[in-house]
């Protein structure tokens, strides 16, 4: 994810937009355009630490931690970069011109995290990580063992829905401290925690399943595909080598989108047939293999 790759290529915004002003150039790396550490390399973690982000994630006492790869990558990376290119197809529509779009994951990741930011001084986020409400210091808002192992996740924020939590768990309302008493937290969080522990998830589910108390199982992604609700939704499909994967989102009403089956092609699998489509000879493209330009690899048949 590092900057000037095209340019190195001749192939750079300024050239190609005086070809075609029409164009929109989008720019996805690390950490913009400029700046410091425009040049460097990094990953998800880095960009993410670099955000700010990544200080607000994690328990207490213990280190700061990345959710896998998701939030600066492909969040405040792939996906603000394919808003940023919307929205300068919108504004095509109106001037005619296309434009650059500088996507960077550092910049995506805070931006991503606005309400972070703007909500500091509401009190949601001025206790130390792992001591808030959002982040794993409240009871109500956690995740808890069950007794088979398995996990489930509680978002019982409301007051009427942390009620119907109460309630489930068998509890009395009238004998706890205050849903706010942030005092109590630590001592509440263990009390729920023997209590997840009494049960299976599917126990617990058969208690929570129709209520608002907010509390669903934690699914892994075998038992995610094969969920009641997921599967009226058709949430996931299975490709012709049984391989499950999630539907495209967001669903569209007139045009949603038509998934493929196929597996994915492996890398290098129709290099050739695509320089082929646009007009390349055999000689060229042996020669661009040779100097190790392109790549191929061919499906081994399963014998």
């Amino acid at each position: 994810f590092c900057s000037g790759v095209m340019e190195k290529l001749g192939l750079g915004p300024e050239v190609l937009l005086q070809e075609n002003p029409r164009l929109i150039y989008a720019r996805l790396t690390g950490f913009g355009q400029t700046g410091k550490y425009a040049k460097s390399a990094g990953h998800d973690i880095n960009y993410l630490a670099l955000s700010g982000v990544l200080s607000k994630l994690g328990r207490k006492d213990e280190n700061p931690y990345a959710p896998v790869n998701l939030l600066a990558d492909f969040a405040g990376g792939g996906v603000m970069c394919a808003m940023g290119i919307i929205i300068a197809l919108y504004e095509r529509t109106k001037s005619g011109k296309g434009q650059i779009v500088d996507a960077s994951m550092v910049e995506g990741a805070a931006y991503l995290s606005s309400f972070l930011w703007k909500s500091q001084n509401l009190g949601l986020w001025n206790r130390p990580r792992g001591e808030n409400l959002l982040d794993s210091g409240a009871p109500f808002y956690e995740t808890y063992k069950t007794s088979d192992g398995k996990y489930m996740a509680v978002g019982a924020i409301e007051p009427q829905f942390y009620e119907q939590l109460i309630k489930g768990l068998g509890l009395d309302s009238n004998k706890l401290p205050s849903q706010l008493s942030f005092s109590d937290w630590p001592k509440m969080k263990k009390m729920f925690a023997s209590v997840f522990a009494q049960k299976t998830q599917t126990e617990w589910c058969s208690i929570f399943d129709g209520t608002d108390a907010c509390v669903t199982p934690v699914l892994s992604f075998d038992d995610a595909a094969s969920h009641q609700h997921n599967k009226q939704r058709g949430s996931f499909i299975k490709n012709d080598q049984e391989e499950i994967s999630p539907r495209p989102a967001p669903l569209l009403s007139r045009t949603p989108a038509v998934p493929s089956f196929k597996r994915d092609p492996f890398i290098g699998e129709h290099t050739e047939e695509i320089l082929l489509e646009y007009g390349f000879t055999k000689q060229e493209i042996a020669k661009l293999h040779s100097d190790k330009v392109i790549e191929f690899s061919k499906p081994k048949a399963n014998l």
